[in-house]
């Protein structure tokens, strides 16, 4: 760490996700300095970060003796091999979603991370969408009453198969590990752990080698949460609905703080996560709506910080990183074998 208290980082990969989402959110939070980028293209690197010190060895920068914190936006794969080189070098350290290709992996990871006394945290950002916390905070001030279903969903309309390891045949690789991590982790925030999964993954795509279509049912007692996630989706539906015992709740529109980053938009400029897009509520036969809150992605970085310094908590601790590959490895094993599957969840 270094003297003024900033904390250094060490981003490995820089393709979608490190250009897109880590470095800009990186950026924006005083107590984080971005000092070394991973990546096998050090001209884009140099690009758009001039100060960052660019290594082609990934474990390189994961053991970066200058380094406090390693943020890992490598492929899936990569996930634990990274994470357990840089927390045995003593870094802290947060992975992007899925945290790794299997619960196993996951479950050795956070054994090394106590081990070492060392945080490691998950890179959930969608907890700090617009859309996932007006749902929250209309839940929790009970104006629909208790939520007894809640159907989530993340739908595109890509209809063409690309190039990439996400569509791609292999571990963890596929609709389900990349936006299902999401899903799963917005639904336990809203209704708890689910006794039971019950999954249907397609891929309906021509060419397509990984699942680009989700349907998952979570069961939590009597209550149920409904996620679903394609790549064939024009006319998308809502991205939330919430039905409870006095009312019902939807928010139509997705958070646009993706969209906002691919335009070049930056954390704390003029129109940031700005959401006009209203919650409705519906009970006995009206309907109200209420203005979102902007939301505020950097927020993850900044708390993980705090939690580094002493000043607060880890915002996605392992047991909460754990539940949520309990749940993905259930899915994935529901639809596989045809049949209700409860979750591993270690207890």
């Amino acid at each position: 760490m270094t003297d003024d208290s900033t904390l250094k980082v060490a981003l490995i990969g820089y393709g979608f996700a490190g250009r897109t989402f880590h470095a800009p959110l990186l950026a924006a939070v005083p107590a984080v300095a971005l000092a070394v980028v991973g990546s096998s293209d050090p001209s884009r690197v140099r690009a758009d970060l001039p100060h960052a010190r660019v290594v082609t060895d990934p474990i390189a920068a994961a053991t970066d003796p200058d380094v406090d914190l390693v943020v890992i936006a490598a492929p899936n794969q990569a996930h634990v091999p990274l994470a357990r080189a840089a927390l045995r070098a003593g870094k802290h350290v947060v992975i992007d979603k899925p945290m790794a290709p299997t619960l196993a992996e996951a479950r050795e990871l956070v054994a090394e991370a106590e081990r070492h006394g060392l945080l490691l945290s998950v890179f959930q950002n969608r907890r700090w969408d617009s859309d996932f916390l007006a749902v929250r905070e209309a839940i929790g001030s009970g104006v629909i009453g208790e939520a007894t279903h809640v159907e989530s969903r993340i739908e595109r309309f890509r209809p063409e198969v690309r190039a990439r390891w996400r569509e791609q045949a292999g571990p963890a690789t596929g609709l389900w590990w990349d936006l299902g991590p999401h899903l799963v982790d917005q639904a336990l925030e809203l209704l708890g752990r689910p006794d039971h999964v019950v999954a249907s993954l397609a891929v309906q795509r021509e060419g397509g080698e990984a699942t680009d279509w989700a349907h998952v049912v979570l069961e939590c007692g009597e209550r149920r949460a409904v996620l679903q996630a394609s790549m064939l989706a024009a006319t998308p539906g809502a991205r939330f609905v919430v039905h409870g015992t006095r009312g019902s709740l939807v928010k139509q529109a997705a958070d646009r703080q993706e969209a906002q980053l691919v335009e070049g938009l930056r954390p704390g400029e003029p129109g940031w996560g700005e959401d006009r897009d209203p919650l409705w509520i519906h009970e006995g036969g009206t309907a109200r709506s209420m203005p979102v809150a902007s939301g505020d992605q950097s927020r993850y970085y900044a708390a993980v910080a705090a939690a580094i310094l002493g000043a607060g908590g880890n915002p996605v601790p392992p047991r909460q990183a754990l539940d949520v590959m309990a749940v993905l490895e259930a899915a994935q094993r529901s639809a596989d074998e045809g049949r209700r599957v409860a979750p591993d969840y270690g207890d």
